[in-house]
């Protein structure tokens, strides 16, 4: 029997099934019924001669051929995306989708930046996920968005980054803490409490590399996931912490916040604009790369 066409619509369908995980929940989303949903997966399942999805207790898994269907349904999906900016710019129009994720400790510029963008371009659609880095690196795996933003790209998949923004991390106190005298060092700091990032995230992998590089240890005496939670226990007088300048506003001072000055600091670990090498990417997306990088016109095209 020949092997049928499948329709985008199919696709649509199936690749919310595995993003959801439930052939309910995507017939919610899709607003269908559960049975519709089910035919246009068996129908799927009949053209390609294998199965999709394996049922686990009662969750639903991809099978190997059905990851293999995402991955393709996801790279159809960006070169359709592509297709219909080129087509919407060809007719003198600058619409179409851009989907941004970044790391939480981004999301206090990026938004700014994003807001430009949308000045200029206003009838582009901004999808825009906000996660840990753990979180964008899985998205960033699965090939689910236009750009990343992040300050340490993984090395463990082929990635194009190209730095655009500094991103200075400094020592901070509450505005009446005891320290030292005279000129300040990591070191004079070390035995006093420390609130830090977790381990993972892009603030953390940055500090924990200088404390190797120079042999120190600190005493850490909460690790969070969250910058504002930090930020405010040490303005009530818990301890020190080493955050993103991003993160103190404009004033920390009126904050009850004091950044110290001390010996190698800040660090530097530059934000960088991030997608996957194979990634085709869409006209927003150029565009945005544009108005992030107006000194490095796509650098990111370059291997």
């Amino acid at each position: 029997m020949p092997r049928r066409h499948l329709t985008f619509r199919q696709l649509e369908t199936f690749a919310t099934v595995a993003r959801l995980g439930s052939f309910s929940r995507a017939a919610e989303a899709l607003h269908l019924t559960q049975p519709a949903v089910s035919i246009q997966v068996r129908q799927i399942t009949e053209s390609i001669g294998l199965p999709l999805f394996e049922q686990s207790g009662r969750e639903i898994r991809l099978t190997a051929a059905g990851q293999e269907l995402l991955r393709t349904a996801r790279e159809l999906d960006d070169s359709w995306n592509r297709f219909e900016s080129a087509v919407d710019a060809l007719k003198g129009l600058k619409k179409g989708r851009l989907r941004v994720a970044l790391v939480t400790t981004a999301k206090y510029f990026l938004p700014r930046m994003l807001g430009a963008f949308c000045q200029r371009y206003p009838d582009i659609e901004i999808e825009l996920e906000v996660a840990n880095r753990a979180r964008i690196i899985e998205r960033l795996r699965a090939n689910e968005d236009d750009l990343y933003i992040m300050s340490f790209p993984p090395e463990e998949l082929d990635v194009v980054a190209t730095p655009f923004l500094d991103n200075p991390l400094v020592v901070v106190a509450p505005a009446a803490y005891p320290l030292p005298a005279g000129p300040l060092s990591l070191a004079d700091l070390a035995p006093h409490p420390f609130l830090l990032r977790e381990t993972g995230s892009g603030t953390r992998k940055a500090v924990d590399r200088h404390l190797a590089a120079n042999g120190l240890t600190l005493k850490v005496k909460l690790a969070l996931g969250s910058n504002e939670a930090i930020r405010d226990l040490v303005a009530s007088g818990m301890g020190l912490a080493i955050l993103s300048r991003h993160v103190l506003g404009e004033h920390p001072e009126q904050e009850g916040l004091r950044i110290l000055e001390v010996a190698g600091f800040p660090l530097q670990q530059p934000w960088s604009v991030v997608h996957l090498r194979q990634k085709i990417l869409s006209l927003p997306a150029h565009a945005f790369m544009n108005e992030l990088l107006p000194a490095v016109r796509m650098a990111a095209d370059t291997p």
